[in-house]
This record gives structure tokens, C-alpha cells and sequence, in this order.
């Protein structure tokens, strides 16, 4: 009879932990309580699953990059913006090749600043060519239209039968949009004037797109079937309101309750064939000139054709489930491509995410309670839980289908810590099973970050100054050339050591090595007012430990090391950086590549240590540092001169000081365009001097070509 009724208790248990967890964990799902988890899983389905799926043929991208500005620059003399005529050149070599549509995701709002002639130029080709689509940005905050021109006659969807959606087209909270149209002869000229406004998911990433936009009372087209639209595709959409879906010619688009369409990203931009514009209209000038392009028309034959800018400041970005950083023209391409291709993500229906959380917690509660030993339990929680993946997974791989695994993994594990605690309650046996499980299944670490701070595995940035370091070991490559593995090894990582522990020791932070070279910045995460003079002491006080292990280094591996240094203080954006299951702590931004052109630099003064004005300004606030102004230099990829500066220690600096000044002579003729009167200052100095040897060779090369000044320092190599 007891045993009867001991039965009966366990199982009338097992029934209230199971309806309760599945209350909770039904509740929690249902408002959302597992929603910033559940984004993140589904992100991690994305990012293992998106380079194997194939692009679309029919998609390819044309790039205003870094080495489109830098061509421009050196061959047509322009400056950024570019005139926009080139962008006609660009359109009428498009028209030449038959491609289907170009796809402009940069909006012409102001008139160029070539005036209006530039204008007409890029509106004439946009007409010849007549299938191209440029973009409108509507937003709740900025724009200066509240209304669709009257004489403004592009696509625009029909809209019947959407009574019931159609204000989740609409601004959200009952604002109303405003926008921002290209200048009148563009957006006259376009085939199709298309929204490229996307909205972002709560966790601020975009993972949908909609098929359209409500602006005064207009179905504004997306920016990526505004390429299907100038092709003839029809205008007419309908909508099942029964099967979530919105049916548009041959192409049927899946929507969710807020009438979104959630993509399938199919890895970085980089897999859509990506052409530089430079390519294109130096292919261009070439094809009009009867000659061989590099790109031959038959390349974008057919193509849907998307432009957009690609240069460091320049592209939008958006935060998507493959990158932090994706360019966001790549969110309109995945989009065509998805309707080309029809695959479409969908979300599972509601039903099936509840019954997934019913079926994990009643079998995870049974077996705790009815195992009898903890392997068992631990392990089929185990099973439970990688099966749940799975099926996660598999469904997403081979349907195209989301399904949520947080809430049913957050029922499970609940209904996993409710059944034991019974078990503790009733049968005394909690400290041993909970070690035993819990040693075998998670850490304390990962649970309490899990379930208390799910923020911390997040990620995301800050921008804030720092102070950024970059060092490399002169020639390298040929001193490893000479040692067996083992020797190489143990080299660096005495090497590394040492110049790991000075900046440690300085408050740095080490953002990451590279074979020899080093990436560390100060001032993030901990904060220090005087972060540049840290910086700039751990770089002396590196030099100075290299120094004084250079005998060690020779006698050991047969060996000197050099190290040159680059610092720079600036603003970037700080914090974990990568995908969402694996991120370092790390740093972006323009200031943090000037910082590694200063090492780089070192190689044509001679110098091993050099910083920019903004590091040995700041560092002589908070301290007394010796050095003197180097150059005036413009490095690889930049337009615009920084001034830079070889920190030295005390004794160095006082012992060449007749020599310093005597080089601050010469180094203001030089930048005064006097190289005459310079060439011979600098000549007297050049054997005690490396900096001043490097100077002969450009006064030389000034003097016979004058015409070249530009009155800084010109770096030719990275």
C-alpha cells in the first residue's frame, strides 16, 4: 500500500512540476521572456548554415571602394563625392552589357556639387537606360516630404485586399513617415524610385525585410523588387491572410503577423561577384574607345546589378546574424535574391513552439523522477537537449523553418532543476546528485551567466578614445628562415612575454597577436585619464627591455630583434566584436588603421618608434616626455597629412640634442618647399641621423619634380 501510494505521490508530482514548468516556460515564451535568446540561437543557425547555401547567378555588385577612391584620385583627379557623371559612364557601359536592372543604394538627395549640368548628365543615361531604381528614405525622423509627388509616375504596388495588414506598413505608434527623394532630374530619370528604409528587429539586428512601404497612402516597393518592377514584373500583390503569405506574380513571399518577410542570408557580400567601379569604368573608357575592358560586357549581361559605397566611413552598416558589420545594401541584395530563388525563411507556426515545450519538460520530469540514477538523468537531459538542437537545426537546414529551442531548452532545464529538488526534498539525496549532475552537464559559470546576465555573451561596442599600439619585429621572416620550429617557438614566446608584461604592467590591454607583431590599446575596458602617456612609456620601456636583451637574443638564437612601434591616440569603437559563439574584445575604427600605418612608416625614416601629435601632445600633459616632430605625412589611404613623432628616452635626447635641433632646421625648410637650402643640412647630418638620410632622397627627388609638392611627406608603401 505505501509503495502504491509513494507511486502515486511521484506521479501526481511529476504532473504538477510539469504542468508548472510548462506554465512558466508557456508564459515566458508567449511575452517574450526568452526572445533575446532565441534571437541569438537563431542567429547561430544562420551563421553555421549561410556559406553553404549558393547565391543566386543573377545577382552582381558593383563597389565604390578604397581602391576605386584612390584610382579616381590619381587618374581622374577626384575627390569624394565623385561627379556624377560617372555614375552615368557607369549606368551607360550597364546599358551596353543588357544588364536587367542597377540597383542605386545611395540616396542623391543634394544637388552635386558639380552643379546642375552634373545632374542632367547622370539623369540623360538613367533615362536611356531605363531600368534603373534609386532609393527614398522614409523615417519618423528626418525627411522633408510628407507626401509622394503628384507628378512623380513609377511602380507602386495595388494593395487590394491588405485591409487587414496594411497599417503594419505604415510608421509605427501612429507616426507618420517622411521622406527624402533624389534630386528632381535622378528621381525623374529612375525606372523606379524604391524604399530603402529596413527596420531592425528589438535586439536591433535586421534579419526581415517588407516587401513594401505605406507612404501617403502609397505601397512604396523595397529597394530590391524595385529591380523586378522595372523589368515589367506586375504591380498587382495579393494577400492569405489563412497562409501568411503574400503572393506577387510568379513569386510567392511568407510573412510573419507584422507582415515581414524574414530572409536567408547566404554569408558575406563578398559571394555576390564583387566588381569595383573603377573596374567598370575603366572598362567602360576602353569599350568606347574600341579596346579590351577589363570586364567584358557579357559580365553583367542579364544581371540585376546593385551599387553601393564600400569605402571605410562611407557604406552603411548593419547589424545582421552573420556580421556586426554588413554593409547594408547586402540586406536589399539577400532579399532579391531570396525571391529568385523562393526560400525564404519562415517562423514555425505558434502552436508547435508550445508543444515543443510541453514534450521537453513532461519527458524531462518523468525520467529525473523515474531514472533512479543520476547518469541517467544527467544524460538524458543531455540527449533531450542535443536532440532539441537538432531538430533546431534540421529544420531550419531543410525547410527553411525557425524553431524556437530557447523556451522548450528553458523548460527543460527548469523542469530538470524542479524534478531533483523533489527528489532532494523527498529522498535526501541533493548534494550528492546536484555535484554529480551539474560537474557532468554545465559550470556554475555559464549557468549563472545564462540565466542571470545574458547580456554578458552579447555583442556590441562603445566608441571612446584610446591610445593604440602596434608593434613588428624588423625582418622577421628571415630570422625565423633560420631556425628549427622549436628554436622559433621558444624565440617568440620570450619575445612576446616580455613585451606582453610591460604593457600589462602599463594598464594596457592586449587586443590580439599576429605571429610576431602585437595589437594592444589603453584606455578600455578600465579607464585611465593619462592613457596616451601609458602608452607611450610601455612603448619606451619595451624599446629600452629589447635593448637589454639583445646579447641574450644573439647568444641564444643567433639573433637580433628589432621591434618597430606605431602609436596613435583617437576615437573607436570598443567591445566584443565577432559572431555570436565566438568574439574577442577588441577594437575598430579609422584611428586604429592609422595606428598601424605608423609602424609600417617607421621603415622610411629609419626610426623604431613613432606616434602621432595627438599621443605625444596628450602623453606631455600628464607626464615629461622627450622627442622630437618627425614629418609631416600623409599615409597610405589618406588624403589629408598627420603629424608624427619620435618619442625618445631622456638620456638619447640629450645626447643628440645638437643634432635634434639641427634637423628642426632643416625638416621646416623641407616643409616650406625650401629643398635646396634644406638637401645640404641634411646631407651634414645624414651619417649620424637615419631620419635625415631618408630626407636627402626626398629633397632630390623634389628638386627635379616640383610640380609634385603638396607640401607634406607622400607615403608610397603601407
Amino acid at each position: 500500500m505505501k509503495k502504491k501510494q509513494a507511486k502515486a505521490k511521484k506521479y501526481q508530482a511529476a504532473l504538477v512540476i510539469t504542468l508548472g514548468v510548462f506554465a512558466a516556460a508557456g508564459l515566458g515564451h508567449w511575452f517574450g521572456a526568452f526572445a533575446y535568446l532565441e534571437y541569438k540561437t537563431y542567429d547561430l543557425r544562420v551563421t553555421l548554415t549561410s556559406e553553404s547555401l549558393k547565391p543566386a547567378d543573377d545577382i552582381v555588385v558593383v563597389l565604390l571602394d578604397q581602391n576605386s577612391l584612390d584610382w579616381a584620385d590619381q587618374e581622374r583627379g577626384w575627390g569624394f563625392p565623385w561627379p556624377r557623371k560617372a555614375y552615368g559612364e557607369f549606368l551607360d557601359y550597364m546599358r551596353a552589357s543588357g544588364a536587367a536592372a542597377v540597383v542605386f543604394d545611395v540616396l542623391f538627395s543634394e544637388p552635386s556639387l558639380y552643379g546642375p549640368d552634373d545632374d542632367r548628365a547622370f539623369a540623360s543615361s538613367a533615362a536611356a537606360f531605363g531600368r534603373s531604381v534609386q532609393d527614398v528614405i522614409l523615417s519618423t525622423q528626418t525627411g522633408r516630404d510628407l507626401s509622394w509627388p503628384q507628378n512623380l509616375k513609377k511602380p507602386l504596388f495595388k494593395t487590394a485586399g491588405f485591409d487587414s495588414i496594411l497599417h503594419k506598413y505604415s510608421a509605427p505608434f501612429g507616426e507618420q513617415y517622411a521622406a527624402q527623394f533624389p534630386v528632381g532630374p535622378i528621381r525623374d530619370a529612375a525606372g523606379s524610385v524604391s524604399c530603402a528604409t529596413g527596420i531592425a528587429d528589438p535586439d536591433s539586428i535586421f534579419r526581415r525585410a517588407n516587401l513594401f512601404t505605406m507612404f501617403d497612402g502609397k505601397a512604396v516597393p523595397g529597394l530590391a523588387v524595385g529591380a523586378l518592377l522595372v523589368n515589367g514584373e506586375t504591380e498587382q500583390i495579393t494577400y492569405n491572410e489563412k497562409k501568411q503569405r503574400i503572393q506577387w506574380g510568379p513569386y510567392a513571399i511568407p510573412v510573419d503577423r507584422d507582415g515581414r518577410t524574414l530572409l536567408r542570408f547566404r554569408g558575406n557580400l563578398d559571394r555576390y561577384i564583387p566588381y569595383s567601379i573603377s573596374a567598370v569604368l575603366q572598362s567602360a573608357e576602353a569599350y568606347r574607345n574600341g579596346g579590351e575592358p577589363l570586364l567584358v560586357p557579357e559580365d553583367f549581361a542579364g544581371k540585376y546589378v546593385f551599387f553601393g559605397y564600400y569605402a571605410h566611413g562611407l557604406f552603411d552598416i548593419f547589424h545582421t546574424p552573420i556580421s556586426s558589420t554588413y554593409p547594408g545594401v547586402g540586406v536589399h541584395i539577400t532579399f532579391l535574391d531570396n525571391l529568385l530563388q523562393q526560400d525564404f525563411n519562415r517562423e514555425s507556426p505558434v502552436w508547435l513552439g508550445f508543444a515543443l515545450i510541453f514534450a521537453a519538460v513532461s519527458l524531462m520530469t518523468f525520467l529525473v523522477l523515474y531514472a533512479g540514477k543520476v547518469w541517467m538523468s544527467v544524460g538524458g537531459c543531455g540527449i533531450l537537449l542535443a536532440g532539441l538542437c537538432a531538430l533546431g537545426l534540421g529544420a531550419y537546414v531543410w525547410g527553411g523553418q525557425w524553431v524556437p529551442v530557447v523556451a522548450p531548452g528553458m523548460g527543460l532545464f527548469i523542469a530538470f532543476l524542479s524534478a531533483t529538488l523533489y527528489n532532494y526534498a523527498t529522498e535526501g539525496r541533493q548534494k550528492l546528485f546536484i555535484k554529480s549532475a551539474f560537474s557532468q552537464y554545465l559550470s556554475p559559470s555559464v549557468i549563472d551567466q545564462l540565466l542571470a546576465n545574458p547580456e554578458r555573451l552579447s555583442l556590441g561596442g562603445e566608441r571612446r578614445e584610446i591610445s593604440i599600439f602596434f608593434s613588428d619585429v624588423q625582418g622577421f621572416t628571415t630570422i625565423s628562415e633560420k631556425l628549427d620550429p622549436s628554436q622559433l617557438t621558444e624565440l617568440l614566446n620570450d619575445y612576446l612575454s616580455v613585451m606582453t608584461d610591460t604593457i600589462i604592467e602599463s594598464g594596457g590591454t592586449i587586443d590580439k597577436y599576429e605571429g610576431d607583431a602585437i595589437i594592444a590599446f589603453w584606455n578600455a575596458p578600465l579607464t585611465f585619464e593619462d592613457h596616451a602617456a601609458r602608452a607611450l612609456r610601455a612603448s619606451l620601456a619595451c624599446q629600452a627591455l629589447m635593448v637589454e636583451r639583445q646579447e641574450f637574443f644573439k647568444q641564444k638564437f643567433g639573433a637580433s630583434l628589432l621591434t618597430r612601434i606605431g602609436l596613435n591616440t583617437g576615437f573607436a569603437v570598443v567591445g566584443n566584436m565577432g559572431s555570436s559563439i565566438r568574439f574577442d574584445y577588441t577594437m575598430i575604427g579609422d584611428s586604429v588603421n592609422l595606428a598601424a600605418r605608423l609602424e609600417g612608416l617607421n621603415k622610411q625614416f629609419g626610426t623604431y618608434l613613432m606616434c602621432t601629435e595627438a599621443t605625444f601632445t596628450q602623453a606631455v600633459k600628464a607626464a615629461s616626455f622627450f622627442g622630437r616632430k618627425l614629418a609631416l605625412v600623409a599615409v597610405v589611404g589618406k588624403k589629408e597629412p598627420v603629424a608624427v613623432w619620435e618619442p625618445m628616452a631622456e638620456e638619447a635626447f640629450q645626447a643628440k640634442k645638437a643634432v635634434l635641433e639641427r634637423f628642426d632646421t632643416a625638416r621646416d625648410l623641407f616643409y616650406q618647399g625650401n629643398f635646396a637650402e634644406a638637401l645640404p643640412l641634411f646631407t651634414a647630418l645624414a651619417e649620424q641621423d637615419k631620419p635625415s638620410f631618408y630626407y636627402i632622397e626626398q629633397c632630390a627627388y623634389y628638386l627635379e619634380h616640383p610640380h609634385e609638392w603638396k607640401g607634406f611627406w607622400q607615403a608610397k608603401t603601407k
